[in-house]
């Protein structure tokens, strides 16, 4: 099986979250949209274990079976699609979890996040561990 790792997923990684390291555990490739290395990052920036942090996410990124996602044609694609949908729904979501889904749906991987406005998302396959 292939996931996708959404910012929020990454971020309960590092916390230690049992059910999730279980999960990673089991599965074939680790994909992550380089739409979450961006938060990620832009998060790091912002707190005050920049250095820590950058260093455990180039420890984790350096696994084999983990990959960074790159925004190609086909994800922009898929993006300019579930905006129509989304828009034509009146349900929209924030515009960086759209790139997330759009990335994890190009590459046939579940989404692993604990944001709920995925739901929203048709053919989209989630994961809360």
């Amino acid at each position: 099986m292939k996931v996708c790792l959404d910012t929020n997923a990454y971020s309960r990684l590092m916390l230690g979250h049992e059910p999730l390291k279980i999960l990673l555990e089991s599965v074939d490739e680790i994909m992550v949209p380089a739409t979450v290395l961006g938060e990620l990052y832009a998060g790091f920036e912002l707190g005050s274990r920049r250095e820590a942090n950058r260093k455990h996410l180039a420890i984790f990124m350096n696994q084999p079976g983990v990959e960074c996602l790159v925004v190609d044609n086909g994800v922009a694609e898929r993006y300019g699609a579930l905006i129509k949908h989304l828009a034509k729904s009146g349900t929209p979501i924030p515009t960086n979890d759209i790139w997330i889904a759009a990335a994890a749906m190009e590459c046939g991987a579940r989404l692993v996040s604990y944001d709920a406005h995925f739901a929203l998302i048709p053919g989209l396959l989630v994961l809360s561990p």
